[in-house]
């Protein structure tokens, strides 16, 4: 068994790693416990009662959460002519159609998000190799394949947060930094949850949101009672 180090232990303490926590008792707890050197990321586990092996139980969405991730993010945007200038206009850090996709085939992925017109489809679908494995594919149902630019590059700069269900059933997500306020983390933590509820496929049967647990970065996990989301 691997040797559980000093900060370690000093951060479970106190946690009761069966019993679940109210919302805000859960924040306070990774708030306290988030000593890094750097501001560590508050990270969200939701398992839910689906068999994403099953299309019609896949679950998938983004949420623009209230009040950001607090990370940078630098977004490329597959666009031509004025969708490429509308694309630079509000923000995005790289933007280009052919040489940009030559780029990304030869390896250099220089940025976090991708955006794509409807138009560089074609193009772009011959780095499904090479994004898809990354997540950064552009995709219609998350709202990075749209003429609307413009929107997609604020919504990813702004705090757009993508979710897909994982192969266990598991949602993981960033919903904000330790340093954020705790209501600011009730706040994201709430939207994203709301959007993954409203994201229910029409083949989930019984229980949705079966469980919660919160973490930080270099954290241990706290376990929250999902009614104390409606509750608070």
């Amino acid at each position: 068994m691997a040797k559980v180090g000093k900060r370690i232990r000093a951060a479970r303490e106190g946690i009761d790693r069966d019993a679940t926590y109210a919302l805000n008792e859960a924040i306070a707890l990774i708030k306290a416990r988030g000593t890094a050197k750097f501001d560590e990321t508050v990270e969200l586990a939701l398992n839910l009662g689906v068999d994403p092996r099953h299309a019609d139980q896949m679950v998938r969405g983004v949420c623009v959460l209230p009040n950001g991730t607090g990370k940078s993010v630098r977004v490329a945007v597959f666009a031509r002519g004025d969708k490429a200038d509308e694309a630079k206009a509000a923000g995005a850090d790289i933007v280009g159609a052919e040489e940009l996709v030559a780029e990304v085939q030869a390896g250099k992925i220089d940025f976090d998000r991708c955006i794509a017109t409807p138009d560089m489809m074609p193009l772009v679908g011959r780095l499904g190799k090479v994004l898809g494995p990354r997540g950064m594919m552009p995709n219609p149902k998350v709202g990075t394949v749209t003429p609307d630019v413009a929107s997609a590059v604020n919504d990813a700069k702004g705090g757009a947060v993508q979710f897909r269900v994982e192969k266990a059933g598991i949602i993981h997500a960033g919903v904000g930094k330790v340093s954020f306020a705790p209501e600011a983390l009730q706040e994201n933590i709430k939207a994203l949850v709301d959007a993954v509820s409203k994201a229910r496929p029409t083949g989930a049967k019984g229980t949705y949101l079966t469980r919660m647990a919160l973490s930080s970065t270099m954290g241990p996990g706290v376990k929250v009672d999902l009614a104390s989301l409606s509750a608070e």
